[in-house]
């Protein structure tokens, strides 16, 4: 299957474009387009890019076939057929910037898809690819055969692993000062709800990948059931200071929960 449009993230700081029309999908543009260090400018100026955001349909028609007779490409706001390009919703942490796009098609699935992931994605993304980026020469001192380093970034990024994007906090630089560290994790977790579905994003994740889960006798099935079907469920008093290799959870239950 052919792709409708291939995703593109263009630097535009410094750059102009055309946009013309007024009112909010004129302004909605207006301020994207200076979020991204654009210049905005009017139809006579010299441009790569152009938006049409003008509501009468001939005027804006006119508009549109003027700007492609000179070789801009445009985006048509409510006019998918005559895009070239579209503007997707945007979900963005630090230089991690993720584009939701339909081909222009619906607008509304693209802004709910967005609300969704920014829900799901920490705001901890950005610190985590600028920190792999300063560590990059470290990385490679540490493993120098390629293939060795891809496994090794593999594995820490991994759901559960030690540079988990969704996990807590994950610390770049101290993963690149002892990367045999997250081979062995251990995680506890005090729950304040017998609803599973009460559970964070973190904690269902680490819980999904934990190999051994420690727990409380009072910790509700529902909640093991979160677990692996095959990882190791332990009943305890209290957990063992050393609970081994492989990713570990201790649960227990906030009082009155």
């Amino acid at each position: 299957m052919s792709l409708h449009s291939l995703p593109l993230f263009v630097r535009l700081a410094g750059r102009p474009v055309i946009l013309l029309g007024e009112g909010e999908p004129a302004e909605a543009k207006r301020r994207l387009l200076e979020r991204a260090g654009a210049v905005v400018v009017g139809e006579d100026a010299v441009a790569a890019l152009g938006i049409v955001a003008i509501e009468d349909e001939a005027t804006a028609l006119a508009a549109i076939g003027r700007l492609k007779a000179r070789g801009v490409l445009v985006n048509a706001v409510d006019r998918p057929d005559h895009c070239d390009f579209t503007l997707p919703a945007i979900v963005e942490r630090g230089a991690v910037i993720i584009a939701i796009g339909t081909g222009g098609v619906s607008a509304g699935l693209a802004a709910a898809l967005r609300q969704r992931l920014e829900m799901l994605l920490p705001a901890t993304l950005g610190a985590l690819a600028e920190g792999l980026h300063a560590g990059r020469a470290a990385l490679r001192a540490r493993f120098p055969d390629g293939a060795a380093r891809r496994r090794a970034i593999g594995a820490a990024l991994a759901a559960g692993g030690v540079l988990d994007p969704l996990g807590e906090a994950p610390d770049v630089a101290r993963w690149l000062a002892d990367p045999a560290a997250g081979v062995s994790r251990h995680h506890v977790f005090c729950l304040a709800s017998r609803d599973p579905d009460a559970l964070t994003l973190a904690q269902a994740r680490v819980l999904a990948a934990a190999d051994c889960v420690y727990h409380r006798a009072d910790v509700p099935p529902a909640i093991l059931d979160r677990a692996r079907a095959d990882a190791q469920r332990v009943a305890c008093d209290t957990a063992p200071a050393d609970p081994g290799a492989g990713i570990t959870v201790d649960l227990t239950m906030a009082p009155g929960a």
